[in-house]
């Protein structure tokens, strides 16, 4: 996922905001309506079920479901998969049950690059976080293969996977808050990194020219406006990802 030359453009969990599309995201109908024009991936996001299922879902709680206060770890996932995970966009949804990681996989690989971030709250039990590691690297595999990778907030979580997947694709996901100079710090202690995912806020001359240098991949999200698309393609980062990608694909022909 490090090609210098390539912009690859990613549906951020579907890319579920264009042309006014009421489509929920992280689900079936999102990815595959993302997949209707040419987009290079997806970017989705993984936690864990009760009885240990990688499951695709985004915010801690699922409020949005009529769940307040509960999480996807309060469930089975046979519970989950009772739940309607489409409906709150639009009471015009097919209703969709909870997508777990492997029918993702099994659906999407090889038609498209997959960023597949690992979520991991805090207060997250170390037992649990590798659990789910472990349960994603038996559906993903253990090497570099279709444009798979797993990102990542949880940098003990990244140093897990390399340990049981070194030749798989790690990225570690930055904050508002980092620095270069924090990216050099980590590039020093943890050169497994294929390479960071930034915000484009932060991204800059000087980090693509370091990252460049060291020969690591660079995502940025997540680039909704035409300026923050325009700066991305101007940095020439590897992976723009985009709740726009029909906007991203445009500008990147110009």
């Amino acid at each position: 996922m490090n090609n210098q030359d390539a912009c690859l453009i990613f549906a951020h969990r579907g890319g579920n905001k264009e042309a006014g599309a009421l489509i929920a995201e992280n689900t079936r109908a999102a990815f595959n309506h993302a997949l209707q024009y040419p987009i290079d991936g997806i970017e989705t996001d993984v936690q864990l079920s009760l009885d240990e299922v990688p499951v695709l879902w985004h915010d801690w709680e699922l409020d949005k479901l009529g769940h307040p206060g509960k999480s996807i770890d309060d469930f089975n996932f046979a519970q989950l998969e009772q739940m309607d995970f489409a409906g709150y966009c639009s009471p015009d949804a097919a209703p969709e049950g909870a997508l777990s990681l492997k029918e993702f996989v099994d659906s999407f690989r090889g038609r498209c690059g997959l960023d597949i971030e690992l979520k991991s709250r805090d207060g997250e039990s170390r037992q649990r976080l590798e659990t789910k590691i472990l349960q994603m690297l038996a559906i993903i595999g253990r090497s570099a293969v279709d444009g798979v990778f797993i990102s990542s907030y949880s940098l003990p979580g990244l140093i897990f996977a390399h340990q049981h997947a070194p030749d798989l694709p790690l990225y570690y996901l930055l904050s508002d808050h980092h620095t270069q100079a924090d990216i050099e710090q980590f590039l020093n202690e943890h050169g497994f990194l294929a390479g960071f995912c930034l915000p484009i806020d932060i991204h800059n001359e000087a980090i693509a020219k370091l990252l460049r240098e060291q020969g690591k991949g660079v995502g940025v999200y997540t680039c909704n406006s035409v300026e923050e698309i325009r700066k991305a393609l101007g940095l020439k980062v590897n992976i723009l990802i985009t709740d726009y990608p029909q906007l991203a694909l445009r500008m990147r022909e110009l």
